[in-house]
């Protein structure tokens, strides 16, 4: 519980800043250089859920790297990756149905996690969301996500912002997992298999934290 309780309260102390501190518009004449902020794996926090028909599931996957860009005190792009063969189901309690449960999902029916250990999402813009309020998603992000080896373009809300030589970003993502070839369960493919359906979307809520 420390260590997902940390990272969370300090993405909360750093995001809570003063509007002085918010996610703003960088001018086109500015030329200060871009620097590399490492995201600290220890730090940050992935967390996923999905559902089916008749139950769901939801638990953590583990950063291992990955860096966030930032120009004037404001981010501005960078990469994190996600180890898939951390992946654990925190709702499942019995050791034996948990290591099923984390075997069928690594397996091919769904992110094949021997083949795709990794997956990325390297951002490609971060556009301020004007008029946010102080504890509200104050950026719109959209970048590349990668999973199983297939890459699709996606964007979402978050609360962005830099102090001290920390960056971070925190939010919630909502991904069609059939857009990257994970179809097992889908009804989108498959009509007949009624109450055993597995939704297509599935969401992720992260707080990645970087240092200089």
């Amino acid at each position: 519980m420390k260590k997902i309780l940390l990272p969370a309260l300090l993405g909360a102390a750093l995001l809570a800043a003063p509007a002085a501190f918010a996610q703003k518009s960088v001018s086109k004449s500015a030329t200060a250089a871009v620097a590399t902020y490492k995201v600290q794996p220890q730090l940050s926090t992935l967390g996923w859920e999905g559902k089916a028909v008749t139950h769901g599931h939801n638990g953590t996957m583990q950063f291992t790297g990955g860096d966030l860009q930032v120009r004037n005190n404001m981010v501005t792009g960078g990469t994190v990756t996600v180890d898939m063969k951390t992946m654990k189901a925190t709702d499942i309690t019995d050791a034996a149905n948990h290591a099923k449960f984390v075997g069928h999902m690594s397996s091919g029916d769904f992110f094949d996690a021997p083949t795709y250990p990794t997956s990325t999402f390297k951002i490609t813009s971060v556009a301020p969301i004007a008029g946010a309020k102080a504890d509200a998603d104050n950026a719109t992000i959209t970048g590349d996500m990668t999973i199983k080896g297939v890459t699709q373009q996606i964007s979402f809300p978050a609360k962005v912002g830099v102090k001290n030589g920390v960056a971070a970003a925190t939010g919630k993502v909502t991904v069609d997992r059939t857009k990257f070839g994970l179809k097992y369960g889908s009804k989108t493919f498959f009509d007949s298999i009624g109450d055993k359906a597995i939704n297509d979307e599935f969401t992720l809520t992260f707080n990645v934290i970087a240092k200089q």
